[in-house]
């Protein structure tokens, strides 16, 4: 591997012109791709093989009103008045019927007519249906419905709009400007990590060269497959974050590299040799996690897992080929120069200069191995008090009552649920098929009656008949909120008692509607961390002994993830379910949380977790191969790479904490899991317990089977093959600077390598 790269860099070094203008050709190749073929993303949410979905399939082909998404106007009295007075009781009437000619709807549901009035006579309920889904709505539709109700707002009533034609709310806009901020925040700290803003320039030119062509490749397959929304911006995310952490730990090897005087061709070459070996291995467990994201078996999220494997996969391709080139018309101007902070710092990152004082990253490590138990232990407790309230982690997902408290559809939700109570804002819809009845309305009565005895049902509309007779539909609405524990118990008991239902009356029972839809995805997502983290971890294992040629050291990589993880977890519930320091994080309202969360920061923390794990073990293990004893090894890899880690995590967690101020709270904890991942997993795990756990274990750490050894191939992540087949190279260093060491770290353990023999 480290003699593949060795000659990919030197080539893309020499080559630079063309190695630019083969990638610029790439995105030019995508942009005319997207002309010709691109297509608007698809939102549709589907989940193959449940009951809900079967049912919503069956109900778009002889009932759209019923299967598209719906709307809803809720009228409210002025003080001192009730809806049901004349004047006010045409207004609405007048109203629904204006919205029922409003684009794309299918039917609306005068509340006067059907006394959708609330008991002390105050609110009316006006259902709108549509005959598409959310995701098919035109953009002005919406805005059409809302114009509707002017001349009802005009006559002194309080008129919200919402339902599900509005989503959840999740979309707190702003986007881009996040994405700036975090772009800003990480200029800065690769601006004080390198000591020069020009070469920390050149890992944002990478990484957003990165996330513009997956970006643009992804808008251009979308005439292809379906390729929903939210792809593209995982697909972002991820990209500048693996694509600004790989070629931060390529570049900064090329910098330390050159401040030792090494040439500045050599230099790119061997960087990308030993640091692009690293990247290589650590892009292919982020590979592994996002492609994990299949055992899920929901559409959706494997479109987006396939996403983020891309730009990881690109990201990963950039560091090797175009950061190589951009070093090369760099030349000269990437070196410290001489007395720089930046020169004293790397000169003493190798051990000679600085007056003799120790860097940042090797007194942490000191701290960490001086008492090595002590350490293990208390990294082990925090970590376990702050993950146990994840025994108590509910996942729904998110509502209108998720909403920001300002939203149209947010104050429709909270009036709903004051006036008519929760079970209005998610009813359930009930398929009942009588094709096989001796008496199809006689069945449906039947059930009817069945639903409105079952303990949880507030209320049941009128049956609507499907276009060939053979079922009909009820509404059925609970007492409970969509996301409440008892609506999902009630969805579960109807369909429990279903096949004895079938018996009595006739009538085959399915549960469908949006709330079903989304008890059914919460339920798979649930039942699939288990499988995901097994999948995911077990692959990566085999991946890390592959790479490490250890055994303990890919065990602790996945305990250490583990528990970083847990502890996320546990954090999450206890701000947003049990509103633990919720003001402070501006979490307005407590509840479940949303079901893509675990399984999304899952996928997401190990891909960076093992990108950590790699850049810092690999250092630690290079010394040793090159000699160092176990702790001074362990104390060469916190040296070498406790800042670019420091760096790395630093970025990431502003750019996911930047996305917590001012989101929907679905986004707010998505971001703070992301956040608080991040520094518990670099900062805690990788850094601390990490060092803490391999001087415990000593050689033992490095230990591997002879037999399995064997078996093994030699991936040389070290480069070690490629310094045995060296000979002296002449650079502008001599040949004390080049070999100039620490105390009992051997020579390589943090020095550069020689090219090959050719």
């Amino acid at each position: 591997m480290a003699s593949l790269l060795y000659r990919l860099g030197r080539g893309a070094y020499r080559r630079r012109r063309a190695v630019l203008a083969m990638w610029l050709a790439v995105l030019a190749a995508l942009i005319t791709c997207l002309a010709a073929f691109g297509a608007e993303t698809d939102d549709e949410f589907r989940i193959p093989g449940s009951e809900s979905q079967q049912a919503m399939d069956t109900l778009k082909a002889s009932l759209p009103s019923a299967a598209g998404t719906s709307a809803q106007i809720v009228f409210v009295a002025p003080a001192g008045h009730e809806i049901t007075e004349p004047r006010y009781a045409s207004v609405v009437s007048a109203t629904m019927a204006k919205a029922d000619t409003a684009a794309q709807v299918a039917g609306a549901t005068d509340p006067i007519q059907s006394k959708t009035i609330s008991p002390d006579r105050t609110t009316a309920l006006g259902q709108v249906r549509y005959e598409v889904g959310r995701a098919d709505l035109a953009d002005t539709s919406l805005a059409a419905l809302e114009e509707t109700t002017e001349a009802a707002r005009d006559a002194g009533l309080t008129v919200e709009v919402g339902g599900s034609a509005y989503g959840s709310g999740a979309d707190s806009g702003g986007g881009h400007a996040k994405e700036m901020m975090g772009l800003v925040v990480a200029l800065c700290v690769l601006t004080v990590t390198f000591g020069s803003l020009f070469a920390a320039g050149m890992p944002l030119l990478t990484a957003v060269a990165g996330v513009a062509i997956t970006l643009v490749g992804l808008h251009a397959l979308t005439g292809v497959f379906t390729v929903s929304s939210t792809a593209p911006a995982l697909a972002s995310m991820l990209g500048l974050a693996v694509g600004i952490d790989y070629a931060l730990f390529i570049l900064s090897r090329h910098r330390s590299q050159l401040a030792t005087g090494l040439d500045a061709e050599e230099s790119a070459a061997t960087a990308t040799a030993t640091a692009g070996s690293a990247v290589v291995f650590a892009g292919l467990t982020v590979v592994i996690a996002l492609a994990g994201l299949a055992v899920v078996r929901i559409p959706f999220l494997t479109v987006m897992g396939a996403a983020g494997a891309l730009s990881v996969l690109l990201a990963v391709a950039l560091a090797v080929t175009l950061l190589p080139a951009l070093m090369g018309f760099a030349g000269e101007r990437l070196r410290p120069k001489p007395g720089s902070r930046a020169a004293r710092r790397e000169r003493a990152a190798h051990g000679s200069g600085h007056g003799g004082r120790l860097s940042f990253g090797e007194r942490w490590g000191r701290i960490a191995i001086r008492r090595p138990l002590i350490t293990l232990v208390t990294v082990l407790v925090g970590l376990l008090v702050l993950a146990a309230p994840a025994r108590e982690l509910q996942l729904a997902l998110p509502d209108n009552g998720s909403a920001p408290a300002g939203s149209g559809q947010r104050q429709a939700y909270d009036t709903v649920s004051d006036a008519f109570g929760p079970g209005f804002n998610g009813p359930l819809l009930i398929l009942a098929d009588t094709s096989r009845a001796t008496n199809p309305q006689q069945a449906t009565a039947a059930l009817t009656d069945k639903l409105r005895e079952t303990p949880g049902v507030a209320t049941i509309g009128k049956p609507q008949l499907t276009r060939d007779g053979d079922a009909s539909v009820l509404q059925v609405v609970p007492e409970t909120g969509p996301n409440d524990e008892k609506t999902k118990d009630l969805v579960q008991r109807i369909r429990d008692q279903a096949p004895e239902w079938r018996q009595q009356t006739g009538a085959a029972v399915s549960v469908t509607g949006t709330t079903a839809v989304g008890i059914d995805v919460s339920d798979r997502l649930a039942d699939s961390l288990l499988p995901f983290a097994l999948v995911v971890v077990g692959l990566s294992l085999l991946l890390l002994l592959l790479v490490f040629r250890s055994l303990i050291v890919p065990l602790k990589a996945s305990l250490g993830f583990l528990l970083s993880v847990a502890a996320t977890f546990g954090a999450v519930v206890a701000v947003f379910q049990w509103g633990w320091l919720a003001s402070a994080m501006g979490v307005e309202q407590t509840g479940p949380v949303v079901s893509i969360l675990p399984i999304l920061v899952m996928a997401v923390l190990f891909g960076l977790a093992m990108d950590y794990e790699v850049f810092m073990v690999s250092r630690m293990r290079e010394a040793y191969v090159h000699g160092a004893r176990p702790r001074e090894a362990i104390l060469a890899g916190s040296r070498h790479a406790s800042r670019v880690v420091t760096a790395a995590g630093l970025i990431m967690l502003a750019v996911f904490a930047s996305f917590v101020p001012g989101a929907s709270s679905m986004l707010k904890a998505v971001a703070f899991a992301l956040a608080l991942g991040v520094l518990l997993d670099a900062f805690v795990v990788r850094m601390t317990l990490v060092p803490a756990v391999l001087a415990l274990v000593g050689r033992a750490a490095w230990w591997l089977p002879k037999w399995l050894a064997k078996l093994l191939p030699d991936v040389d992540i070290e480069g070690e093959r490629l310094n045995r087949a060296a000979t002296p190279a002449r650079s502008g260093a001599s040949r004390a600077d080049a070999h100039t060491c620490d105390p009992g770290v051997p020579v390589g353990a943090g020095d550069t390598l020689r090219p090959p023999v050719r």
